[in-house]
């Protein structure tokens, strides 16, 4: 056989693809439970894992996304992701697949997305920068009584 130079046309070709792809759908059980049952069960796995400075927001009437926001802290970013870890652990117990975990590979700030109730899992000095519980906690309490002079300091 005499080399031309040019390959074989089926050298080239790509092999047809059968299979169809996965997709992969999360959804609520039937009844799903409660936002309360949920919380009870994050509540456990930050417990569990020593999870530090936890607090719990009421955002509905703020927001149609969740009924509440869990923000906790964990010491590093190993122990950051095992807390994530833990939350959706325990979400699943109550047959609740998140619907989203983000920021896993830095494990600096992993938010766990549970539907009803979204899990913020930083570390503390990313935590005092984003400072979400400000930020969602605006207007919650009523004005303490040395930033409120009455009006009569009105610049004029």
């Amino acid at each position: 056989m005499i080399y031309t130079g040019a390959a074989p046309l089926c050298a080239f070709r790509v092999p047809h693809l059968t299979a169809q792809a996965f997709v992969i759908k999360t959804r609520m059980p039937e009844p799903p439970p409660s936002p309360e049952v949920l919380l009870v069960e994050v509540r456990a796995a930050l417990e569990e894992m020593k999870a530090k400075d936890s607090i719990e927001i009421d955002v509905r009437g703020k927001t149609s996304i969740a009924d509440f926001m869990v923000v906790t802290s964990g010491t590093s970013t190993r122990h950051v992701k095992s807390i994530a870890d833990e939350v959706v652990k325990y979400a699943k117990k109550t047959g609740v697949m998140p619907l989203g975990v983000e920021g896993e590979r830095e494990a600096e700030w992993v938010l766990v997305d549970l539907g009803d109730v979204i899990v913020h899992v930083m570390l503390p000095r990313v935590r005092e920068f984003y400072a979400l519980e400000r930020l969602w906690t605006v207007g919650d309490q009523p004005p303490d009584s040395n930033d409120y002079d009455g009006g009569a300091n009105t610049g004029n």
